[in-house]
């Protein structure tokens, strides 16, 4: 993906088929989506992709245990088959993850048992394993720090894992392969109306400050928590609908937590589940559900909620941790749709909702990132339903979209012999145990590395690791920066890389190094690579805790 190019298409067209407004997991979907059925498509995001809810999951795929409990039968249905969907369609970025819920009553065995084989059941023939009862000593053998007293044992079940912001970077990859025009960086600024209908926007490129007047016939509104912004540019007097809480996750060594199982707590004092996820070499503990008033692009952690997860971890862990202890802490908002009678934001439903304002904008907002497939392809049949016509017969099945990996196309048999060196030469083992290969597939791996090849050719010290923790090169980072509209120190540090979410003082320290990449890959003079540096060891302060 080259900016340069994307906006000489935005330049170019005099008009577009659809605007995407939003470049978070659901606006990313509906930009292959659409792509795909041959509309002419721009999507824009004023901030980088997935800068806000879509990088700061929990990192999991899965059908949402919780809402089996909670009797929404239709929505982890729905969810199941979406995991199954990813799984099959991201394999280089989605995994299965074995799950242990300890019990220490034989109640809790049987009842939690008996709720997951249901959810089982409801996958079908995409379920990814068959639910198990352990004993108390097999579950001490998966998860060897797991508090042992008065435990009964615990029931193994599989749900999948994924890394949520380089999901949405390949994402925008696969949209912009099928045609799709996307661009960071560019905000929304207005809409332009005839005859109370949407036919334009107004938009300013945030890096250059140049501003553009866009046709367009349709468009789709996904801001997730900004949602309501949004349409009240469209209708000043539009009532929100949306009421947002967050969520908060603790990132800790995984000499905490040692295994490859993750846990899971199916009850709270807030009445969420809790889990502990190994991911990227560190686990990842979490949520909370807080509702708020105010939304924000970076929403800070409450002291109240580190300790609701430190609290939680600790009444399961022989291995205690405390505040020094985290490496990272991240917030997401969720974008909840209100409901009324409903007090508790735990209880509000991950059901999507899709509204249609009389100007023609599709609105879509709620659900979770397991399902973003489903809601950008009841998005994208809204918008052909009421302003395509022509394009209502024509039968695309983005479930079985393949998301692609940016690289560089390889010859088949040089592919062959590459597959057969495989990735023995590649597979750089890190300290954290940790391999650069151990989520890719081979193919797209290869087209990835024949690029970081070329870049490690110019320069063989760009071979060298970020820090020896973990597997990210300075190649990578020119990559980025070269391919993946990577425009900032964040960019490379939060998305791009996962440093920020991992290890928030390590980024704080690489930030130097990342700015001088930029500047020097950008043209960008000293005073906007300390501007860089300065903005980025600003941020990364709200990702340690004191």
């Amino acid at each position: 993906m080259n900016r340069a190019k994307m906006l000489s298409q935005l330049e170019q067209t005099a008009q577009w088929d659809l605007v995407i407004i939003g470049g978070g997991a659901t606006g990313l979907g509906a930009a292959v989506d659409a792509a795909s059925r041959g509309l002419k498509t721009l999507l824009i995001e004023r901030a980088d992709f997935a800068k806000g809810t879509s990088s700061r999951s929990t990192k999991l795929v899965h059908g949402g245990v919780r809402y089996l409990a909670q009797g929404n039968i239709k929505l982890v249905k729905e969810a199941l088959r979406e995991r199954g969907y990813l799984l099959k369609n991201a394999p280089h970025l989605c995994t299965s993850q074995p799950f242990v819920i300890p019990v220490y009553t034989w109640f809790d065995k049987l009842f939690y048992g008996v709720g997951l084989m249901a959810y089982d059941l409801l996958a079908g023939k995409l379920s990814l394993g068959a639910t198990k009862f352990l004993s108390a000593q097999k579950t001490i053998d998966l998860v060897p720090s797991i508090k042992t007293k008065n435990l009964k044992g615990s029931i193994l079940y599989f749900d999948g894992q994924f890394d949520d912001s380089r999901l949405a970077i390949d994402l925008a990859y696969t949209a912009a392969t099928h045609g799709a025009t996307i661009l960071n960086y560019v905000s929304l600024q207005g809409f332009e109306k005839a005859n109370k209908k949407i036919i334009g926007i107004q938009c300013k490129d945030e890096l250059t400050g140049k501003t553009y007047d866009i046709q367009a016939k349709s468009f789709i509104n996904a801001t997730g928590v900004f949602a309501d912004h949004v349409m009240q540019l469209d209708e000043t007097d539009r009532a929100p609908i949306v009421r947002p809480s967050q969520g908060i996750h603790l990132v800790v060594n995984k000499s905490f937590f040692t295994g490859h199982h993750a846990m899971m707590v199916p009850k709270t004092a807030d009445g969420r589940v809790f889990f502990a996820v190994p991911w990227h070499g560190s686990v990842v503990l979490g949520t909370t559900d807080t509702a708020i008033e105010q939304i924000s692009a970076e929403p800070k952690a409450l002291d109240v909620e580190i300790d609701f997860i430190l609290e939680h971890f600790n009444l399961y862990n022989s291995l205690a941790i405390t505040r020094k202890d985290v490496q990272s802490v991240f917030v997401g908002l969720r974008p909840l749709v209100k409901a009324s009678g409903v007090s508790s934001t735990a209880l509000i439903s991950r059901d999507h909702t899709i509204i249609v304002s009389p100007s023609g904008l599709v609105t879509i907002t709620g659900g979770k990132w397991t399902t973003y497939r489903k809601m950008a392809e009841d998005a994208v049949n809204n918008v052909v339903f009421l302003l395509h016509p022509k394009s209502r017969g024509k039968k695309v099945k983005s479930e079985g979209i393949k998301v692609k990996r940016g690289g560089k196309e390889v010859k088949s048999e040089e592919l062959r012999v590459k597959r057969g060196e495989e990735v023995k030469s590649e597979k750089r083992k890190v300290k954290n145990g940790g391999s650069i290969t151990s989520n890719l597939m081979i193919g797209d791996f290869i087209k990835r590395r024949a690029m970081i090849e070329e870049i490690i050719a110019e320069d063989a010290n760009n071979a060298a690791l970020l820090h020896e923790d973990y597997p990210y090169t300075i190649a990578d980072i020119i990559f980025a920066i070269r391919h993946e509209l990577a425009e900032t120190v964040e960019d490379l540090l939060a998305r791009r890389t996962r440093l920020l979410f991992l290890n928030a003082r390590l980024a704080h320290d690489l930030a130097p190094q990342m700015a001088a990449l930029l500047a020097l890959h950008q043209q960008k003079d000293k005073n906007w690579e300390f501007q860089q540096i300065t903005m980025f060891q600003q941020l990364s302060k709200q990702y340690m805790v004191d």
